[in-house]
């Protein structure tokens, strides 16, 4: 019998199938589900086990990890009848590995300790390819006792593993993390436009910047989309838009001004309504592009 604790998984998208599958490579006994089919059928070709709801799944689970697009969502699975407070067992852990607002996490927090349920923020940095490659950066919040306990698990998952602070101080580390990508992304392409107007070679020109300080995790990730025009997202323009939503409230609230912030989100937000919500958040480049009259 093996000695790790038994996982309920709560949202098998682009992050979440390959990050619970990295668990189940690792020895989990992983319980997952989903609204989607086709994922609870991939989780049971990984070797998981579907559950047809969130009751179920989260019944006999010592550790339960949820990963779903934003605050919503995560007060949809957590709270009512069918939900994980109501259902998982005392003295379970929650992990709720979503990015959204930090005063969700710290209201969810709260309930979950009337409920004898302990909770984790835990939102990850790193994308798609970080989560198929088991290289995520997590950013908790919550109890020192609660992430020594939780590290191991999330070892299996992601190369950083840092506690930031209390309750909801993952969230708003999570929240400066998209403020610095979406800023980084908008300088990317704007010098990708800039070098190809200009007649440069782009690839080499991207090469040299990457190898000084202007090279970047952003840029080693995102360069192949640049170049190829290749926006099949591994994080969608919609829910940056929903990250940016979150750090421009929670830096009015704390008094942070974000200028450069201000201006990216309003682009991410634009792009949106021209209907590239659905594309990655690389896609950043045909905002630049239409504003420079350039190839879309």
């Amino acid at each position: 019998m093996s000695t790790l604790p038994k996982v309920s998984w709560i949202g098998l998208g682009i992050m979440g199938s390959p990050m619970s599958e990295n668990l189940i490579k690792a020895g989990y006994d992983v319980t997952g589900y989903t609204l989607e089919r086709e994922k609870l059928d991939r989780l049971a070709a990984a070797g998981g086990t579907p559950a047809s709801s969130v009751a179920e799944a989260v019944r006999d689970a010592d550790v339960i990890v949820t990963m779903v697009p934003a605050s919503p969502q995560v007060e949809a699975i957590a709270y009512g009848p069918d939900g994980i407070l109501e259902n998982a067992r005392t003295g379970a852990l929650l992990i709720d590995m979503s990015s959204i607002t930090p005063q969700t996490s710290v209201d969810l927090a709260s309930a979950a300790k009337d409920k004898g349920i302990r909770v984790l923020d835990a939102p990850v940095s790193g994308g798609e390819a970080g989560a198929v490659e088991a290289a995520l950066s997590v950013m908790a919040g919550g109890e020192q006792a609660d992430f020594d306990e939780a590290k191991p698990l999330l070892e299996v998952l992601g190369k950083t593993i840092v506690l930031c602070g209390p309750h909801g101080s993952g969230q708003t580390v999570k929240a400066a993390n998209q403020l610095i990508v979406a800023v980084n992304i908008q300088g990317c392409a704007e010098a990708v436009v800039f070098l190809e107007k200009s007649g440069v070679d782009l690839t080499a020109a991207l090469d040299v910047l990457n190898g000084g300080l202007a090279g970047s995790t952003v840029l080693t990730r995102k360069k192949d989309n640049f170049l190829n025009r290749d926006f099949e997202p591994g994080f969608r323009i919609d829910l940056h838009h929903k990250d940016m939503g979150i750090v421009l409230d929670a830096a009015r609230t704390v008094g942070a001004a974000l200028p450069a912030g201000a201006v990216v989100a309003q682009l991410v937000a634009a792009l949106r309504a021209q209907g590239d919500g659905g594309l990655d958040h690389s896609a950043l480049l045909r905002a630049v592009e239409r504003l420079s009259g350039a190839r879309i």
